[in-house]
């Protein structure tokens, strides 16, 4: 029986390793972490997102996980309104959709779809991957050597897989500007409350401070500042010194936000980058997800295109006749990248102005954008902005799913 290696137990490594166990491959998946991932924010059930999740019987599955929202507003240091978009706005497919879950739920539907046939090893990663005749004899961490009819590295946008057979990330990395720490709050007696609104404070100086519904009794917060580079991902306490350094002074509610970042969990930092891969296989070798294609957090479609990936790099294969025959591996891969470089390249084509409306430079931009997202909702935009939604929900524009390609260059 043919046997994939899929490096990274992600949303397009774990899709990914339950749609080839349907079609009859042996999967082993590696994933350096020691369990699945938690934490991350909500992503939403629209476009490929939806179609991807129906075809594979888990749409009710993520149905029932929900997070009930009201809509996002912006707000200034004493939480007054500046601009808002309730959900209703664009018949629930705004800003912030009527149909979004966590991420970390939606990962945990994924996984536990997988049957027998899928082996999780948490924990390891590979360490070296060399062709042979039979396959890619895979060298793991752990001591350990295996060989693979087929090795995908779905390890994301620092991929271990991508740095050793395609060369190191600084090749292939495009840093946008910002960098964006998340984690979750979880609610203490004292704690505000969000009454089911995603809220938004921009301070000068491109800095950005979040806070959405999550799971009952906890919030979902996020900071995002002006980074190219960060403290390693090794050094917890230089990342929170580099947080507490940016927003010192910043109003509403983020020295709360501060404090709870380092008691949280599922803490995580990273700079918004795009990944241009110029080609996504070699040999019995191949990227899906951040790891080939990153289009950044701005996008909104990270999910979207993890999970679209998934299904035709699964779908590509099947035509090959694998895993009955996988003779015509290395020219499925060439009909996956065929299929999805449009969709990818489309989604990095991020509109004129988009960091910007997201870390706005100015008192000025922070304003003026309040008045974008106002004048966005007016009746001769609407119809403008509903088109704009629904081509980012198929995939034809680099609009974020839920946000339209007009954000102001402030």
């Amino acid at each position: 029986m043919a046997h994939a290696l899929v490096v990274g137990a992600g949303i397009a490594g774990d899709t990914l390793a339950l749609l080839m166990e349907r079609d009859g491959w042996t999967v082993t998946v590696a994933e350096i972490a020691p369990a699945l991932r938690a934490g991350g924010q909500t992503v939403d059930l629209r476009g490929d997102s939806r179609e991807v999740l129906e075809r594979a019987g888990l749409l009710q599955q993520a149905l029932d996980c929900l997070v009930p929202q009201r809509g996002a507003a912006w707000i200034d240091a004493r939480e007054r309104r500046l601009a808002e978009m309730p959900v209703e706005a664009f018949d629930g497919r705004g800003y912030v959709s009527r149909e979004e879950l966590l991420r970390t739920d939606l990962a945990r539907i994924i996984h536990e779809a997988t049957g027998p046939g899928v082996t999780h090893r948490f924990g390891e990663t590979v360490e070296a991957l060399e062709d042979t005749g039979a396959g890619v004899l895979a060298r793991f961490r752990s001591g350990a050597e295996e060989t693979f009819d087929l090795v995908v590295g779905a390890d994301g946008a620092h991929s271990r897989v991508r740095a050793l057979r395609f060369g190191p990330e600084e090749n292939y990395r495009r840093p946008l500007g910002l960098a964006h720490a998340w984690f979750t709050l979880t609610e203490g007696p004292g704690t505000p409350p969000l009454d089911g609104w995603f809220l938004t404070h921009n301070a000068p100086g491109r800095r950005g401070v979040e806070a959405r519904p999550g799971h009952p009794g906890q919030q979902e917060v996020g900071l995002t500042f002006a980074a190219d580079t960060l403290p390693s991902r090794h050094d917890r306490e230089a990342q929170f010194a580099l947080l507490e350094r940016t927003f010192a002074g910043v109003g509403w509610r983020t020295a709360e936000f501060l404090a709870a970042a380092r008691q949280a969990d599922d803490f995580a930092l990273d700079t918004f980058d795009q990944v241009h891969v110029p080609c996504w296989s070699t040999g019995r070798i191949v990227l899906l997800g951040d790891s080939a294609w990153c289009a950044s957090p701005l996008s909104g479609l990270g999910t979207a295109l993890a999970l679209r990936g998934a299904s035709e790099l699964a779908a590509a294969l099947r035509a090959a006749g694998a895993p009955g025959d996988t003779s015509r591996t290395p020219a499925a891969l060439t009909a996956f990248e065929r299929t999805m470089r449009p969709r990818t390249a489309s989604a990095q084509q991020l509109p004129p102005g988009r960091v910007a409306s997201m870390a706005p430079k100015s008192a000025l931009g922070i304003r003026v954008n309040a008045l974008a997202m106002r004048a966005l909702q007016s009746k001769a935009a609407r119809p403008l902005v509903r088109k704009a939604f629904a081509d980012s929900e198929h995939g034809r524009t680099g609009a974020p799913a839920g946000e339209p390609r007009t954000s102001p260059a402030v």
